[in-house]
């Protein structure tokens, strides 16, 4: 089978395509036939030696898959060979086929292709344990999501509206058209307007940027009022920077869930939830869709797609789909505001 490696950190010219062994699941897990993998920034940041995600090479990058279930191993219950599924995984998702934890993974929607599921996983998760977990999302609700054209970002507002909130999305003027197609009730450019004093009585604030934006957030907020960020590494606030304003601070790293995917996929099998894909480009090309992703001039996801078929359309995006997240593909703690 073949699978992207790379044996030194670098640029996207380091990945190399190899042939290997399958592997074979053990207890808990399963594998499966990678039909589509997401490309995100992370991975290029791994990659290059900017993030340790993967630690030292050799390694193969990639978190977010779409299949199907070829082989289960023992104790595994729920999914069996011919199962449709998709998930975030810890790491090697550029594959033909990857072992992982039956827990990981959800069965796809069936109105749903592998590219575009493919694009989920890890916005949804990071979206959703943000805002639904840690945020206690609801009816009326009053939500600030920054960076709300990005990939995480566009997925959150999705999540939100599908809860009931009342959205305020941060993004450029020639986005707002394109955020309240998904629902944003209050688009706002942050380019001319100060959300710091023109924001008030929010309820939930997700912040995708960090750094400046943090403590310029918390002044959005109402009393007792929550600011979650998945920005570890800068987030810009300290709990005690929160506790001194009344208000709470929760940083969020996002973690592989099945369950919670399963009910993503509900949401996505209403057309409530739904993914944008800039390219789709064979398994590989996976420097070139790497060269793409650091140009920033892609909208929403790029796509790995490794079976020939309906899926699989090397280079093409979602044309008739609204255009609004040029550049801006999602990356938990590192979104730039749009």
């Amino acid at each position: 089978m073949r699978v992207i490696t790379q044996r030194r950190l670098g640029g996207p010219d380091v990945l190399e395509l190899v042939e290997v062994e399958r592997p074979v699941p053990g207890a808990g897990e399963v594998r499966v036939r990678v039909h589509a993998a997401g490309v995100a920034p992370v991975d290029r940041m791994a990659r290059s030696g900017e993030s340790p995600l993967f630690g030292d090479p050799p390694f193969t990058l990639g978190r977010d898959l779409s299949g199907v279930v070829e082989e289960v191993g023992a104790d595994v219950t729920g999914l069996r060979p011919g199962d449709e599924v998709f998930g975030m995984i810890p790491g090697g998702a550029y594959a033909d086929c990857v072992v992982a934890r039956a827990d990981h993974l959800a069965p796809k929607p069936a109105t749903v292709d592998h590219v575009h599921a493919a694009a989920v996983p890890a916005a949804a998760l990071t979206a959703w344990q943000a805002l639904v977990d840690t945020g206690r999302m609801g009816p009326g609700r009053r939500v600030l999501v920054h960076a709300a054209a990005g990939g995480v970002g566009h997925i959150a507002v999705q999540i939100a509206k599908a809860e009931g909130a009342y959205v305020i999305g941060t993004a450029r003027a020639d986005k707002h058209a394109f955020l309240r197609g998904l629902g944003v009730d209050e688009p706002l450019d942050y380019t001319t307007t100060d959300f710091a004093r023109s924001v008030r009585d929010v309820d939930v604030a997700l912040d995708l940027i960090g750094g400046a934006y943090g403590p310029r957030t918390l002044a959005t907020l109402r009393p007792g009022g929550l600011l979650t960020s998945v920005v570890l590494a800068d987030p810009g606030v300290s709990a005690q920077d929160a506790l001194a304003r009344g208000v709470e601070f929760a940083p969020v790293a996002v973690r592989p869930s099945g369950a919670t995917l399963g009910k993503v996929a509900a949401l996505m099998a209403a057309g409530r939830v739904r993914a944008h894909v800039s390219a789709r480009l064979p398994l590989a090309d996976a420097g070139k869709a790497h060269e793409l992703g650091a140009a920033g001039r892609t909208r929403g996801r790029i796509v790995l797609t490794l079976v020939n078929g309906a899926d699989e359309t090397d280079g093409a995006a979602d044309a008739a789909e609204p255009t609004g997240l040029e550049g801006l593909e999602g990356l938990e703690g590192l979104e730039k505001p749009v």
